[in-house]
């Protein structure tokens, strides 16, 4: 299966949903699993990880209407 042939782009959009949602789950999941050992670390990469979903919705989704 090739996903970015020209008739069928439906790779393309599964490479840019993981390009919006993925590092801002991974972020969050590492800001839950340290939360214990460091509060403030924690809140650190909770906040990367929404302000990297805004600017990932705001870009991939103006590039995808």
């Amino acid at each position: 299966m090739i996903f970015l042939e020209v008739g069928d782009l439906s790779g393309l959009f599964v490479i840019i949903g993981l390009i919006m949602f993925g590092p801002p789950v991974l972020l969050a999941v590492i800001g839950a699993a340290i939360r214990k050992k460091s509060k403030t670390a924690s809140k650190i990469f909770y906040i990367l990880a929404v302000l990297y979903l805004i600017i990932g919705l705001g870009i991939c989704g103006g590039v995808l209407s």
